[in-house]
Formats: C-alpha cells, sequence, structure tokens
C-alpha cells in the first residue's frame, strides 16, 4: 500500500469513526428528549425503591443500582432506599453455625438470629449501599426502624392447618415482625434536602423487641406512609410472567388480584404483588416490580415510554 492510499484508509476510517459518534451521540439526545417529560412529571414527587438482597448481586448491579438512584435525586425525585439482604443473611448464619429454616418465605428468627439479622441489614449491607451512593455522587445516610421509633412493629401471627386433623395451629416465628406504624416526618425531613435515606427493614416492638420485617412488607408501608408517587421493587425476576412467558406489562388492581385466585400470579411473586396492592389503597400512584439485575432498569421504567417491568395501577 502506498502512503497515499495509506492516507486515504486512515481519512475513511475517521470518518466513519465521526459517522457512529455521531449516531450514538444522536442516539443520546433522543433519549434525554424522551425522558424530559417524565423528568417535569415527577420533579418533587417521592419514590420508593426497594432493593433487594436477591438484585444486589455482583458489584457492578450495586454500583449501577447507586447510579441510577444519584441521577433521580439530581433531577428533583426523592428517593427512599429500603433494600433486603436474605442471602447474604443466610451466608452469614452459615458461618456462625446457626441454623434456620423459613415458614411461608419468612425466616424463623429466634434471639440468636435476629442479632445477626440486625449486624448484617443495619450494619454491612445498609454501610455497603450507602458508600456506593456516595460514591456515586450522591449524600447517602444509613437507617434502620429502630432509628427514631421510625418503625413500630409486632410479631407476625401465622397459623397453619394439620392436613390430618384440619386444625390450625399457632406458629411460632420468633421476632419476625410486621409494620403497624410508619413515622413520615423523620423521612420528610430528608424530601428538601440532598440527603437519600437508606433503610434496613428492622422494626422496633412496644417493649424494645428487635423485629426482622420483609422488605418488601416495608417498602409498601413506608410508600404508603409517604404517599409516594412509585413503590418500586426491584428483584431478581422480571415482573409478573404469564404461564406462555409473556411479561405483562400493566395490571390494574383487579386484575391482579384475579391472576393471584386463578393461580396465575404464583410463590413468591404472590407476597410482592400483595405488597403493591396494598400500598396502592394507601394512595401510592402506582407500584413496579422490576428486575433489578438490568442494568438502568430504574431508569428504563420512570423515564421511558415502553417501561420495563409490570406496572400494577
Amino acid at each position: 500500500m502506498t502512503q497515499k492510499d495509506s492516507a486515504i484508509t486512515s481519512f475513511n476510517d475517521l470518518s466513519l469513526q465521526k459517522e457512529k459518534d455521531r449516531s450514538e451521540w444522536t442516539h443520546k439526545v433522543e433519549i434525554l428528549s424522551e425522558a424530559l417529560p417524565y423528568m417535569r412529571k415527577f420533579a418533587g414527587e417521592t419514590f420508593v425503591v426497594k432493593f433487594g438482597g436477591s438484585a444486589m448481586g455482583g458489584d457492578n448491579n450495586l454500583k449501577n443500582f447507586a447510579k441510577n438512584i444519584v441521577l433521580l435525586k439530581h433531577v428533583g425525585i426523592n428517593p427512599i432506599v429500603v433494600h433486603g439482604g436474605g442471602p447474604q443473611i443466610g451466608q452469614m448464619l452459615d458461618k456462625l453455625n446457626i441454623k434456620s429454616h423459613f415458614v411461608d418465605g419468612l425466616r424463623v428468627t429466634d434471639a440468636d438470629t435476629v442479632e445477626v439479622v440486625e449486624m448484617v441489614l443495619a450494619g454491612s449491607i445498609n454501610k455497603m449501599i450507602v458508600k456506593e451512593i456516595n460514591r456515586a455522587g450522591g449524600k447517602a445516610i444509613g437507617l434502620c426502624g429502630k432509628d427514631a421509633d421510625m418503625i413500630r412493629a409486632r410479631k407476625v401471627s401465622k397459623t397453619q392447618k394439620d392436613p390430618d386433623s384440619n386444625i390450625e395451629k399457632i406458629l411460632n416465628l420468633g421476632f419476625v415482625g410486621e409494620p403497624y406504624h410508619i413515622d413520615p416526618e423523620i423521612l420528610a425531613m430528608f424530601e428538601d434536602s440532598d440527603i437519600i435515606p437508606v433503610i434496613a427493614p428492622i422494626g422496633i416492638g412496644d417493649n424494645g423487641e428487635t423485629f426482622n420485617i420483609n422488605a418488601d412488607t416495608v417498602a409498601g408501608a413506608i410508600a404508603g406512609a409517604m404517599q409516594a408517587a412509585k413503590l418500586i421493587i426491584l428483584s431478581d425476576v422480571d415482573g409478573v410472567m404469564l404461564p406462555n412467558g409473556e411479561l405483562v406489562s400493566h395490571l390494574n388492581a383487579a386484575t391482579a388480584r384475579q391472576m393471584i385466585t386463578d393461580g396465575i400470579i404464583t410463590g413468591g411473586m404472590i407476597p410482592k404483588v400483595e405488597t403493591c396492592l396494598n400500598a396502592l389503597e394507601k394512595s401510592v400512584g402506582h407500584a413496579h416490580i422490576l428486575n433489578g439485575a438490568v442494568d438502568n432498569i430504574l431508569l428504563m421504567e420512570i423515564f421511558t415510554e415502553s417501561g420495563a417491568g409490570t406496572m400494577i395501577l
């Protein structure tokens, strides 16, 4: 190849690269243009985002989540993060040789277990999320429901029917709780500030007991207390699925209840949908179930016309 041919090839490669760059920037501008109406619409609104332990995955998932949360805050939305940590609790219990088991998806929590639960949720996981949000340019603060008595809880009451005698017996789940009062004033203090609250799902009982609460339940209760515009549950599933594997993008409350009755919504999706329905009954605007393992899933759901996951209204 002559020097002239080489120069022509380099010029053509440069032109192709510029054309590619121009196309990418055009695409990004189109995305921003599509997002702008939603930014205006939701400015000043409160979103409660539940980040499940199973959705955390690796470091990249957490970093991507943190960037999305910081962006929401920067465009005028007030995100409240509630996090889980079931897999991480299980790993710590195994290390400490503490046996645990589940009843209807709830971890039976004795006195030894609840100490580990609090240590993992309000300690390592909470501070890890706070750290990543701060590194992404936000100002996060870690809390749990015991702080300022923010989440008042009572013991969960569960019954189980004996298949032979058909007699119901009361199950003792230990220090597994359910929230009965959320203090919205504590969280309202952050709405007019730069601070993003990150909440571990630990509640306090009337006698000072520590209660382990399902993170979905806490997120729904906080969304209801704050009358949030959105409750967003990030998990390890895409959303509500039909038997043929098709994702249901939109549901109204009546249809969601019927799908539970008909056995279309099953297993672990039932409590997630029920949490969403309970939140909607408390004047929450919309509820969403998304796959937190997908990069930028929050932004896709909130700022695009097509959305992602399942929205219940």
